[in-house]
């Protein structure tokens, strides 16, 4: 039985009784696997990362509005003694974390206070530089998600599901940054896209759409009545110059709530946190969409990140406030390590 509750302002979903255990193709989750807690007590854990060391980072996004006006905070998690410890603070509200092919920190920032930008930090001195901060003049909607191809390109999504700034770009869309720094639109068709990731392959762009209806989930009433938008999982041809047509939906999960982020395999299998109320979990799909295997979560999942080294078969989950980990059958993808 699956209810409905508010978790320091997040709106999570809770099962009651046995936690489902994983299931699903034993080609993908080995028999006996199961999710090991490694952080609880956040506001809304996201963006889980491996960088090249092995170290694990993710950001704890303190909605203002639920937290004492907390500043956010990009956490570490080191796999050999299990310890987490704040990494930066404040974070400039990260949400969607990565590391380039040289090993740098990309982050999107997000709005409620903070940077709604793309930054670059260089883990060797720690400096980090502003990428894109500002389109045809104007501040981004809220930096959400990114994911980077092997020319060096970042793509990142711009939607906006709360913060007090006003909302300056005409709609919500991907973005593209080249490593010149130019910054270029390159899907406006995509609803309110959310999780994004390129294919290992590099011809395809996965988007998702998670439209809930608003610009603010925290000031309306909970029960508002409120028109939701596209709840998919949609494929783009990713074109070699950096542009995307779409494709198609591989997964609508309406009347529920759509994914939130996604990350590949190194056979391009996907791996997509579901958002469903009667479902939460990350569900494993094949590229063409098709359900191989599904890992329930105590809450409504954000993100997902695979290990490196020993731990590149690890599943790393973010949900409610907590992260988790699992060992699964299959590698995750990472770009290739460049000088």
């Amino acid at each position: 039985m699956v209810f409905r509750l508010l978790v320091t302002g997040v709106v999570c979903s809770a099962v009651t009784g046995a936690q489902p255990q994983p299931s699903g193709d034993p080609d993908f989750i080995p028999p006996g696997a199961r999710l090991e807690q490694i952080f609880s007590g956040g506001v809304l854990t996201e963006g889980v990362a491996s960088a090249p060391d092995g170290t694990v980072y993710f950001s704890n996004i303190t909605f203002t509005a639920v937290s004492n006006m907390e500043a956010g905070h990009i956490m570490k998690f080191d796999p050999r003694t299990k310890q987490v410890t704040v990494y930066r603070s404040p974070s400039g509200m990260s949400n969607g974390i990565k590391f380039d092919a040289q090993g740098r920190m990309v982050v999107a920032e997000g709005a409620d206070y903070g940077g709604r930008r793309v930054t670059r930090t260089d883990m060797k001195t720690g400096k980090s530089e502003i990428l894109a901060g500002l389109f045809e003049g104007r501040p981004f909607n809220a930096p959400n998600d990114l994911t980077l191809d092997e020319r060096g390109r970042i793509y990142f999504s711009d939607p906006r599901y709360l913060g007090h700034e006003p909302v300056e770009q005409p709609l919500m869309a991907v973005y593209r940054i080249d490593p010149d720094r130019t910054v270029h639109r390159i899907i406006t068709d995509a609803g309110k896209p959310n999780g994004v990731c390129v294919s290992p392959d590099q011809r395809t762009l996965y988007v998702v759409s998670n439209d809930n209806g608003t610009t603010d989930m925290f000031r309306l009433p909970a029960d508002l009545p409120l028109a939701k938008g596209r709840m998919n999982l949609m494929a783009y041809d990713l074109r070699p110059d950096g542009t995307a047509r779409f494709r198609k939906v591989l997964v609508d999960y309406s009347p529920e709530e759509g994914p939130d982020g996604l990350v590949a395999d190194v056979e391009g299998n996907l791996y997509v946190a579901v958002r469903r109320a009667s479902r939460p979990g990350i569900c494993i799909y094949s590229p063409d969409g098709r359900e191989r295997g599904y890992l329930p979560t105590p809450n409504l999942p954000t993100n997902v990140g695979f290990g490196r080294g020993a731990e590149a078969n690890v599943l790393y989950i973010t949900e409610g406030g907590n992260v988790h980990r699992i060992r699964l059958r299959k590698n995750g993808y990472h770009l290739p390590a460049k000088p």
